[in-house]
């Protein structure tokens, strides 16, 4: 488990980008749902954590690919692969990313 941040410091409509122990990753509190995913896009090297978060998508702000921050899957070009995902947690006002749990995608 990594500690992203203070639940207080990660308002609905932002994320915050963290160390992870292969890739950054980037956490998202979308209407009060934290998620987070692999930060870099899968088209090219951008911060999806920079990106515009929209309900439970996120744009990159590179090429303006999309991904579904549930599945990690690409909703529109040029992205063609997904991002991996990983579970959240929040415990005493604390969120926590689980790295070791995460779902695998090529």
């Amino acid at each position: 488990m990594i500690r992203a941040c203070a639940l207080m410091d990660l308002p609905p409509g932002e994320a915050v980008r963290i160390v992870g122990p292969h890739a950054p990753i980037a956490v998202f509190n979308a209407d009060d749902v934290l998620y987070a995913i692999d930060d870099t896009c899968t088209h090219q090297d951008a911060s999806l954590s920079e990106g515009w978060l929209e309900g439970c998508f996120v744009e990159c702000p590179l090429h303006a690919a999309s991904f579904d921050l549930r599945t990690g899957e690409p909703t529109c070009l040029p992205a063609k692969r997904p991002v991996k995902t990983y579970p959240v947690f929040v415990k005493d006002g604390v969120v926590y990313v689980d790295v070791e749990v995460n779902k695998d995608v090529a």
